[in-house]
Formats: structure tokens, C-alpha cells, sequence
């Protein structure tokens, strides 16, 4: 399967990432840590989750299409 990550960068340092595969935010950093708790309780995980299917999904289908035309 295909694994979504949402990586937010500052200072050239990921500090927090949304993967798919553990389905919420992850803090790599102090900041980070704090981020990932208060987003994964509120709008944001619901927010990232919403673009997981609708462009992740979406495309997977798409593709999918392609390889069977091709075969």
C-alpha cells in the first residue's frame, strides 16, 4: 500500500509529520511533541485525515485505472 506523509519544516529541521500509516501527528522536536499532542486532539488530524482520502484515495483509484489499461 501507499503511505501518506505531511512533513512541517522549520529551520531546515522537521519538527512534527502527519503519516499515514500511524494515522496521526508525530512531534520530532520539543515544539514538535507539543504540536503533534494538540493536533491530533482537535481540527487539524481531522483536516489531514479529510486529504488522506480525498486526494490519496482519489489518485490510488487513478492510478490503479492506468496500470489495468496497460495490461
Amino acid at each position: 500500500g501507499a503511505e501518506y506523509i505531511d512533513s512541517y519544516v522549520f529551520n531546515k529541521a522537521e519538527y512534527i509529520r502527519f503519516n499515514s500509516t500511524v494515522g496521526k501527528y508525530v512531534g520530532y522536536t520539543e515544539h514538535g511533541v507539543k504540536n503533534a499532542e494538540t493536533w491530533n486532539k482537535g481540527s487539524e488530524l481531522a483536516q489531514e485525515l479529510g486529504e488522506l482520502e480525498r486526494y490519496c484515495k482519489h489518485n490510488a483509484a487513478n492510478h490503479y485505472s492506468v496500470v489495468l489499461d496497460k495490461t
